[in-house]
């Protein structure tokens, strides 16, 4: 990307960055055709009928048991939902679940630099750590704020001020990479860096109307972003 593109205020901040925090899913780990196969069976499942695509994901990004409000007001059914859905993801995880392909290069480029990094999910303790496990990863984060981990999640802010919280920097000095509208709102919320994902669940348009400070094409696209390597080629 070219950082002259990008307003001056914008560049000066980019250049007191002390630390990233990443969204997990549809931003480090690929679990997006998981995640829509794991709602595909649970509401044809519960409901009876299959959902368009983007109405099952349309909500990613908050803890999965709201998300389930967004196909029932009943209480029973919901949380039936939810069950249907954890038994189907839980099962199907390891042999569906995927790294995207510069995940790698980037988190070697990052630590290289020892910049600080940390994980911001709304996914539960369990599955994050399954996923950082699965692909060897849990070694580059010194900070992993889960859903379990806060009282409130995202759009709001507090996870966000938490995983900087837990890496001992300002969030206001942080980069927030996330790919859904909540990621954006969070990061903007507690003063981080709001960088969108376009490689996940949100479309470019969307996430650049909820108002980033950035909009990346690729993960990598960060390296050069923070000025801690040359981009491949």
């Amino acid at each position: 990307m070219n950082h002259m593109d990008l307003p001056i205020a914008t560049r000066e901040r980019i250049g007191t960055i002390d630390a990233v925090l990443f969204d997990l899913d549809g931003t480090v780990v690929n679990t997006i055709p998981h995640i829509l196969a794991s709602f595909r069976h649970a509401t044809q499942e519960v409901l009876g009928q299959a959902l368009p695509d983007d109405v099952l994901l349309e909500h990613v990004g908050v803890p999965l048991a709201r998300q389930m409000y967004s196909f029932t007001d009943d209480d029973a059914v919901a949380s039936e939902l939810l069950v249907v859905y954890r038994a189907f993801n839980h099962a199907t995880h390891d042999e569906m679940a995927l790294l995207y392909d510069d995940t790698l290069v980037t988190l070697e480029a990052l630590a290289r630099a020892e910049m600080p990094m940390g994980i911001v999910t709304s996914k539960s303790a369990l599955m994050a750590n399954r996923a950082l496990d699965l692909f060897d990863i849990a070694r580059y984060f010194g900070a992993v704020v889960t859903a379990d981990d806060t009282d409130v999640h995202k759009p709001d802010p507090t996870p966000v001020l938490e995983g900087a919280a837990r890496l001992g920097v300002d969030a206001t000095r942080c980069v927030y990479v996330g790919d859904s509208l909540a990621d954006v709102a969070a990061a903007r919320g507690a003063g981080a860096l709001a960088v969108a994902a376009t490689w996940g669940v949100a479309s470019r348009e969307r996430l650049e109307a909820a108002g980033p400070d950035v909009v990346l094409a690729t993960l990598f696209d960060l390296v050069g972003l923070l000025g801690v390597g040359e981009p491949v080629a």
